[in-house]
């Protein structure tokens, strides 16, 4: 499950909850699916999004015991589609959220889990504990069409794509930041806090209009939101 808190400097706490691995099955794709809605309702102009998880995982990935427990190789197949299917709006909501939003990755980050961290407008990730870790070449799967469009709409490197996605490579907070994959890793779990917060209130400060925000976002990615299913609105600046 996970838990949204906002505090009185309007920046929106989602957080997954528990010590296990997070690992992204209807439950809790539902369950962030409605916090981030619920966040979207309440956004002001200054708001932002940080989402950070509790234990040794920030997530690792689609929930594959739950597919394999349905008791046939088909019946697994058709769970795992399933959830592949659910977690695009997650995604899609991320992309159309009204205010920036920021990932604090203090775990481990896999498949869908680094799917949803990169979802997000800045990436931060701890230094001393975590990767980041694309599976799907290693277990066997292929890798779905919105997937591969948020890695080219987010990572810029075409050596950087080809070793995440094509050698499986688990990279760590050093190594991610110099790929261009995520912002800055930190040493620790309060270094990683203070420096996302720290960003949350510089981004919020500027008390942009979230409306606006959002539509400068979908057009950076114009593929994405093709394969996502999201228009870009043309707004009329008022002068």
């Amino acid at each position: 499950m996970c838990t949204l808190e906002k505090t009185g400097n309007n920046i929106f706490f989602l957080t997954l909850t528990g010590d296990d691995e997070h690992r992204l099955n209807p439950t809790l794709i539902d369950s962030i699916l409605s916090a981030l809605r619920q966040a979207k309702s309440q956004a002001t102009r200054g708001s932002v999004l940080i989402t950070t998880s509790r234990g040794k995982f920030f997530s690792n990935g689609f929930d594959l015991a739950w597919a394999q427990a349905a008791g046939s190789q088909n019946k697994a197949t058709e769970r795992l589609l399933h959830m592949v299917e659910l977690l695009k709006p997650v995604v899609a909501e991320l992309i159309n959220l009204p205010m920036p939003t920021i990932a604090a990755v203090n775990g481990h980050a896999a498949a869908a889990g680094l799917i949803l961290a990169l979802s997000h407008d800045y990436v931060h990730m701890k230094r001393d504990r975590g990767v980041l870790y694309m599976s799907e070449v290693d277990v066997g799967l292929t890798i779905p069409d919105y997937f591969t469009a948020l890695f080219r709409a987010k990572v810029g490197s075409p050596s950087a794509l080809r070793d995440v996605l094509l050698r499986g490579a688990k990279v760590k907070g050093d190594e991610a930041a110099r790929m261009g994959i995520v912002e800055a890793a930190h040493d620790n779990e309060e270094r990683l806090s203070e420096a996302t917060v720290r960003l949350g209130e510089q981004l919020g400060s500027r008390k942009w209009l979230g409306e606006v925000y959002k539509e400068i976002r979908k057009s950076l990615y114009p593929e994405l939101c093709g394969v996502l299913g999201l228009s870009v609105a043309k707004l009329t600046a008022k002068l």
